[in-house]
């Protein structure tokens, strides 16, 4: 019998079988401060039941059978007939089920629904981000439904039933519904004034014909679709069905699927009209003002999909150098890891607290949290987005070489961390928005400099911070040159102000010194060495 080569050490396990809810200690804590008490038990009853769904060995599994498994495209039948088909791997569905049934199409008509949907949807994009298009497309459809009364008693329901159908039928006949999206067009991108697709009124009062294309449409298997057209009075916004009410399939050509970096277990396709039928959403004329809504949801989840990928990014290198051993001791334990995972730390729990708070004043919805939005929101999607990628791939980078191979799931988080900041509008199109807000809604500014004004005096590098910033704010000359470096410092100061007023002393401090105090570094890692560190990094720690 042939001898054993050698024996294997210093291998570490699996990160599986956990909570990853409960195990967030900075995701736990947001849901609790912002949760009415009423809700206590039941909201956290359900994301804690959620957290060890999604941290469970099987459903990890379906995460990495559906990126691996992505979805093909059917155009003919064996006949030669047009099918316009996507067909997707098991655990896709598996996946998506879960995500309806878990109530992250359910927001709207539930006590705390953005709040307890947004802890949701950042938990379970650890599972696999790509089943948060259809999810969040879904979500995001009922508010811009609701400026038909019509419409929206005819499809809310299915919406936001927590309940997913697969089959391709009439919606009048399904218990729930998904939905999706299509906006842009080859020619104009992010500009979709420029949209050439036209709408030809028909007959029937609210109906049309549409001839045209989309460039993207996210989630092509959904029951629904709202997409921008030219009709006679101007840019209008429509809802597409998929199928028709008699049965008959809506012409809906998908002609392929983009072939993405990542975000690969979702479908995403270049699509024709040629006579689609469509019903009208709004008036005529103001289909960017109706669909607006649909964005703003769409960009909030953004944030909350960010926030999920960075938390997993850390959890995973803050597991592996608790376990692993190198140089004589854990890698946890060395001055400098500790320095970089504490630094990921931060920037994690920095979007977390951010995220939260906006999905917070979604919930309350007065004046005061509709203006902060306004302005918080934008800023928010600009930074917490383009945070990710690089987080992403330090993350990996503290695994080794073990970080680069596709086994650790490693990979997976560094191409999906650059989309977000993509989708719904890409870097200059949120900066562009911030500025907007601040020229023309001076309510969005006093209601931003009232939440940050909160934390004044309790950190000198953060009253520092805001002083520079209101000095920026003061001189407007060449500002859409500066409108980066504008929302860039709108949203640290507003993270480090959540920060100081609910985060433990420790990740305060070191936030404001690594972020606002000019004590850190252009990459992680370079945080001053005389902070508890120790502290920030045991927060993260994954651990129930």
């Amino acid at each position: 019998m042939a001898g054993s080569t050698h024996t294997v050490t210093n291998q570490v396990p699996p990160l599986v079988g956990y909570d990853v809810f409960s195990a967030d200690r900075a995701l736990a804590d947001a849901v609790g401060r912002h949760l009415d008490p009423a809700l206590r038990e039941e909201v956290l009853g359900e994301l804690t039941a959620l957290g060890r769904t999604s941290g469970s060995a099987q459903v990890q599994d379906w995460g990495r059978l559906a990126n691996e498994n992505p979805p093909r495209l059917v155009t003919h039948d064996r006949y030669g007939n047009r099918a316009d088909e996507v067909e997707f791997h098991p655990s896709w569905h598996r996946l998506l089920g879960k995500g309806v049934s878990a109530g992250l199409t359910a927001a709207w008509g539930r006590p705390a629904g953005h709040l307890r949907r947004a802890a949701a949807f950042v938990v379970w994009t650890q599972v696999e981000a790509g089943n948060g298009c259809p999810l969040s497309m879904t979500h995001a459809a009922v508010p811009a439904l609701r400026t038909d009364p019509g419409l929206a008693a005819e499809w809310e329901p299915r919406l936001t039933a927590m309940v997913y159908d697969s089959e391709l039928r009439p919606a009048h006949l399904k218990a729930g519904a998904l939905f999706g999206m299509g906006m842009t067009e080859k020619q104009g991108g992010s500009d979709v004034r420029a949209n050439r697709t036209s709408a030809r009124p028909l007959a029937e009062d609210g109906t049309y014909e549409l001839t045209g294309h989309k460039w993207f449409c996210s989630a092509p298997m959904s029951d629904g679709f709202l997409v921008l057209a030219q009709a006679p009075g101007g840019l209008t916004c429509f809802l597409v069905p998929r199928v028709l009410g008699d049965g008959t399939r809506n012409v809906f050509r998908i002609q392929r699927l983009k072939d993405k970096l990542g975000n690969r277990s979702n479908a995403s396709a270049e699509v024709e009209f040629e006579g689609t039928w469509a019903r009208r959403v709004g008036e005529e004329g103001r289909g960017v003002r109706t669909i607006i809504e649909m964005v703003a949801a769409t960009r909030l989840d953004c944030v909350l999909g960010s926030a999920g990928l960075m938390r997993q990014a850390v959890a995973q290198a803050v597991h592996h150098c608790t376990y692993r051993e190198a140089f004589g001791g854990k890698l946890v334990d060395k001055p400098l890891m500790r320095n970089v995972l504490a630094d990921l730390a931060l920037e994690s729990e920095a979007a977390t607290a951010l995220a939260l708070r906006l999905a917070a004043a979604c919930d309350d919805g007065g004046e005061q949290e509709r203006a902060l939005l306004r302005i918080a929101l934008p800023a928010a999607k600009y930074w917490v987005t383009k945070r990710c990628p690089p987080l992403a791939v330090e993350a990996a980078e503290c695994l080794g070489g073990n970080g680069y191979v596709e086994e650790s799931a490693m990979p997976r988080l560094v191409r999906e961390s650059p989309l977000n900041s993509i989708w719904e509008g890409a870097g200059n199109v949120q900066a562009l928005d911030v500025l907007r807000a601040l020229q023309r809604e001076p309510g969005a500014l006093d209601a931003y400099l009232r939440e940050v004004g909160q934390a004044r005096g309790a950190d000198h590098r953060l009253d520092g911070a805001i002083k520079d910033l209101l000095t920026e704010l003061a001189d407007l000359e060449g500002v859409e040159g500066r409108a980066r470096r504008l929302a860039e410092r709108l949203a640290l100061v507003l993270q480090g102000s959540l920060l100081v007023r609910f985060a433990p002393p420790q990740v305060a401090d070191a936030f404001c010194a690594g972020r606002l105090g000019g004590d850190g570094g252009a990459v992680f890692g370079t945080l001053p060495h005389t902070l508890d560190l120790a502290s920030v990094v045991e927060r993260a720690r994954p651990v129930s």
